[in-house]
């Protein structure tokens, strides 16, 4: 029987122990970590999208465009919005990239306007959006590269300042013009040395009109032909560019987004 009584302690030394080992702590974190692995790898996030499919119109690109409205040293404050329209496609790699239709914003960067003595009328301005004829809209930078349809203005430096012609042709002109009115009236009146008395006083007369007289203001009527540059690349996303056209809201002679028609439904009845 002694045999036997050992044995059976044994047994129950052995299970005493593996209950131990059980119940103890470590055992449970291991535990618990290989039920938890699972969960936390259905946590990892999923691969990040690819980034979308890109074409970058290069710097320097020049895109035509027409003046939706007139705009005038005169009048023009720094910040006035400008609203343009282009008139030609922008071609890359057989591809279309800025349709004709595209609405191009800018804004009023700087005026001066004419002195009476010295000093031509300038106009700066810079664009800032495009919004295609689907609806896509870009933030980006251009400058005016080119005023082709106005005939007393030009673009005389790099940032695209607009500068009004001279007023010396006028001036003389003007004074030339005085000086032979005076000219005759003397002649007629007193003979030669009239001619003269009558010459000097015309002469003044004209330098006076136009010491008096303001230099010609920019102005760039509505449908005026311009030409824009971009000064940065242009990157435009393929998947937005492919987006059908939609119509746009149209807007009114102020330039604010019309209302749309609501048309009622049928009656069914």
């Amino acid at each position: 029987m002694k045999p036997l009584r050992l044995l059976l302690l044994v047994l129950l030394a052995i299970s005493f122990a593996v209950a131990q080992e059980a119940t103890s702590p470590a055992t449970q974190e291991q535990s618990s970590s290989k039920d938890a692995a699972p969960a936390k790898a259905a946590t990892v996030p999923e691969a990040e999208e690819a980034a979308p499919a890109t074409i970058v119109v290069p710097a320097g690109t020049k895109v035509p465009l027409v003046l939706k409205h007139a705009v005038s040293t005169k009048n023009a404050q720094v910040g006035d919005n400008l609203y343009l329209e282009s008139t030609f496609p922008v071609v890359q790699n057989n591809r279309m990239v800025i349709p004709p239709g595209t609405y191009v914003q800018g804004v009023v960067a700087a005026v001066k306007r004419p002195g009476r003595i010295k000093g031509r009328a300038e106009l700066l301005v810079h664009f800032t959006t495009m919004i295609f004829p689907n609806g896509y809209m870009v933030s980006f930078p251009g400058a005016l590269d080119n005023v082709p349809g106005a005939e007393s203005q030009k673009v005389k430096d790099k940032e695209g300042t607009i500068q009004a012609d001279s007023q010396k042709g006028k001036d003389i002109a003007t004074a030339a013009s005085t000086t032979v009115t005076g000219t005759l009236i003397g002649g007629l009146r007193n003979g030669g040395k009239g001619a003269g008395i009558g010459a000097g006083i015309g002469g003044a007369t004209g330098l006076i009109i136009a010491m008096l007289s303001k230099g010609n203001e920019v102005r760039l009527e509505a449908g005026t032909g311009v030409e824009m540059v971009l000064e940065r690349p242009l990157t435009l996303e393929e998947v937005q560019l492919s987006r059908p056209a939609r119509e746009l809201i149209p807007m009114d002679k102020n330039h604010r987004l019309e209302r749309p028609v609501l048309t009622p439904p049928p009656d069914t009845h």
